[in-house]
């Protein structure tokens, strides 16, 4: 494969370029996206399956208040956030490894080198802690900026939408990679705003399409416990499958955008040119001078 026509792209192109990528390598990122979420579907499957209690027809008659209350029970509460903090780190590590993959998938593709679902994901194990602590630095400075108000948030979103590239492509720690993505998203928050929108969009209209129908079915089926299992089940695989499909944008759009802010505002294109045997992405300026 031949190196993509690095150049200065507009907001068109730059989503043109992103659903002509996903469409010609549509295996390669669904394979990366689907691979590590089947574990999330699995667990989330077998809490359906072995965890879920079936409603009695009849609440129990008791004297004690505590008992009483419906499903209450110190050993129950224990379980269910046990079980939660299971379900969060197992989605953790999915999200992480399909994120990481994609993006270094994008990363060869774009310097003309193939790559295959296998060497995406074995590359995210060895950054799995970095990108830990960008995905959460990331999500600390976004929530305390959606507490101050919603513009900030949006506004904040929009400006690190590129840290996740930055950390991986060039081995930036948390604190420098949200610095990196700041420094290069100047003047261009409305174009990550687009990407963003456009996505949800995408998104929502996914998760209506493939959600909507079973949570519909589970309210007339609601005093049958073996359908509501059955449909949420159903619900469950859909929304396995539209965030298969879709989630990839997102992520390919990122990490072109980001190859998009190196080229206007570092010449990368150039840089590229003159080190075309480069292992890796060319090392930038310090991020910290971006910020001026």
């Amino acid at each position: 494969m031949s190196t993509l026509d690095l150049r200065p792209l507009s907001i068109g192109e730059l989503l043109d370029r992103t659903f002509s990528l996903y469409r010609r390598n549509f295996l390669l990122f669904i394979g990366i996206s689907a691979i590590p979420h089947l574990l999330v579907l699995a667990f989330q499957l077998a809490q359906l399956a072995f965890v879920t209690p079936m409603v009695p027809a009849r609440p129990p008659v008791t004297t004690d208040f505590q008992s009483s209350l419906p499903g209450f029970s110190t050993g129950g509460v224990m379980g269910v956030l046990v079980l939660a903090l299971v379900g969060i780190v197992i989605y953790l590590i999915a999200y992480l490894f399909s994120q990481g993959g994609t993006v270094f998938a994008v990363s060869e593709l774009y310097l003309g080198r193939p790559t295959t679902i296998g060497q995406s994901l074995r590359r995210v194990r060895g950054e799995l802690g970095s990108l830990f602590g960008v995905v959460f630095l990331n999500g600390l400075v976004t929530g305390v900026s959606f507490l101050l108000l919603i513009i900030p948030g949006i506004y904040m979103v929009c400006r690190l939408c590129v840290c996740i590239p930055a950390a991986l492509l060039e081995n930036l720690g948390p604190r420098e990679s949200l610095e990196r993505s700041f420094g290069l998203t100047k003047d261009n928050v409305g174009r990550a705003f687009l990407i963003l929108l456009l996505y949800f969009v995408i998104l929502y209209a996914a998760l209506f399409l493939f959600d909507i129908p079973f949570a519909i079915g589970i309210q007339f089926e609601a005093h049958d416990p073996s359908m509501v299992r059955l449909l949420s089940a159903l619900m469950q695989v859909g929304n396995f499958i539209a965030g298969v499909l879709i989630t990839p944008i997102l992520t390919i759009a990122s990490s072109i955008f980001y190859f998009d802010l190196r080229v206007r505002k570092e010449a990368f294109d150039l840089q590229l040119m003159m080190n075309p045997l480069a292992g890796g992405v060319p090392a930038p300026r310090s991020a910290t001078s971006l910020l001026s």
